[in-house]
C-alpha cells in the first residue's frame, strides 16, 4: 500500500471515529430544539456564514431542529451611513427614531434575513425567514433605560425611541414551520401594544424565543470564548447562582453582563440551558453540541 494510501485511509479511519464519537450527542438532541442566535464576527465573514449555513443543515438532517435568530447591527450602521442617517447609542443601544427603525426593519427582515434563507438553502436545507411581526410571534413593549447624568448625578429616564423588549412570544407558527420539515429564520422586530414597529436586541429575542419554545439549548454565537475568569481563562460551566455572584464581584463585567442575563431569563423561562460561545471558530455549534468537551459557558439552572 503506498504512502498516499495510507494517509488516505488513515483520513477516513479520523472521520469514522469523530462520527462515532459524535452518535451519542445526536442521539440526545434528536427532536430537540436549539435556538441559535447568529451574529457579530461569522456574519461578516463569508467562510464562516457558509460554514454556519451547513451546519444548520446538518442539524435538521441529523434530527434537531434549530431556530435561528439573527442580528445584523454592522449591516444596519453602513445603511444609514449610505442613506445619512446619524446614529445615536445609549449603554450600546441604538437610539431608533421612525425613519431609522424603517431601516433597521428593511435590512434585518429584507436583505440579512433572506441571505441567511438562501445560504441555508443552498446548503440543501429547507430554511424559511420571518421576522417577530409575523403571526405575532414576537409582542413587544416599549424598552426605557436610567442614566446617570454626570453633572447632577440624577438618575434620569432615557428614550430609546422604537427599541423594544419581548412581552411575549408566540411559537405557534415556529411550530408549524418545524413540524413540516424548515428551518425558522427570525429577523428580531415585532408589533408593540401600540401597532408601532419596534427593534429588538438579537440576543434578547433568541433568549425570549428560547424559553418560549422549551428549547433543549440556546446557542449565543459572540465574538469572545464565554464568560472568563479573572485569569482570563473560559469557564466551562457555570449554575444561575454562579452567575450572579461572578457578576456582583466584578468577574462578568461590561457586554457579558446583558449576554449572561439573556442566558439566565431564557433558562428561567425554560430552555434547558443557554450556552455562550466563539462564533468565529467553523463549526462552532456542532463542537458545542456533539463533542464530550464542548466549546463555551454554558449555564443551568441551579
Amino acid at each position: 500500500m503506498s504512502r498516499s494510501d495510507l494517509e488516505l485511509r488513515s483520513d477516513w479511519l479520523s472521520k469514522a471515529s469523530i462520527l462515532t464519537d459524535a452518535l451519542p450527542f445526536m442521539r440526545r438532541y434528536a427532536d430537540s430544539r436549539v435556538v441559535v442566535k447568529f451574529g457579530g464576527h461569522a456574519m461578516g465573514d463569508d467562510g464562516l456564514f457558509k460554514t454556519f449555513a451547513s451546519d444548520m443543515v446538518l442539524l435538521r438532517q441529523v434530527g434537531t431542529n434549530p431556530i435561528v435568530v439573527h442580528g445584523g447591527g454592522p449591516q444596519i450602521g453602513l445603511m444609514l451611513e449610505r442613506m445619512a442617517i446619524k446614529s445615536e447609542f445609549i449603554d450600546g443601544l441604538r437610539v431608533t427614531d421612525k425613519a431609522t427603525v424603517e431601516i433597521v426593519e428593511m435590512v434585518l427582515a429584507g436583505s440579512i434575513n433572506k441571505s441567511i434563507v438562501a445560504s441555508i438553502n443552498g446548503s440543501g436545507g429547507k430554511a424559511v425567514g420571518i421576522s417577530g411581526k409575523d403571526a405575532n410571534l414576537l409582542t413587544v413593549k416599549k424598552l426605557m433605560r436610567k442614566s446617570l447624568d454626570p453633572d447632577s448625578n440624577i438618575e434620569k429616564v432615557v428614550d430609546l425611541g422604537f427599541v423594544g423588549e419581548p412581552d411575549a412570544v408566540d411559537s405557534k407558527l415556529i411550530n408549524t414551520l418545524i413540524a413540516d420539515g424548515f428551518i425558522p429564520v427570525i429577523a428580531p422586530v415585532g408589533y408593540g401594544e401600540d401597532g408601532e414597529t419596534y427593534n429588538v436586541n438579537a440576543d434578547t429575542a433568541a433568549g425570549a424565543i428560547a424559553g418560549a419554545t422549551g428549547a433543549q439549548r440556546m446557542l449565543m454565537l459572540t465574538d469572545v470564548e464565554g464568560v472568563l475568569d479573572r485569569d482570563g481563562k473560559l469557564i466551562p460551566e457555570l449554575t444561575i447562582t454562579q452567575a450572579n455572584k461572578l457578576q456582583k464581584d466584578g468577574v462578568i463585567s461590561g457586554g457579558m453582563i446583558p449576554k449572561v442575563e439573556t442566558c439566565i431569563d431564557a433558562v428561567r423561562k425554560g430552555a434547558e440551558a443557554a450556552v455562550i460561545l466563539d462564533g468565529r471558530v467553523p463549526h462552532a455549534v456542532l463542537l458545542e453540541l456533539f463533542t464530550s468537551q464542548g466549546h463555551g459557558t454554558i449555564i443551568r439552572d441551579n
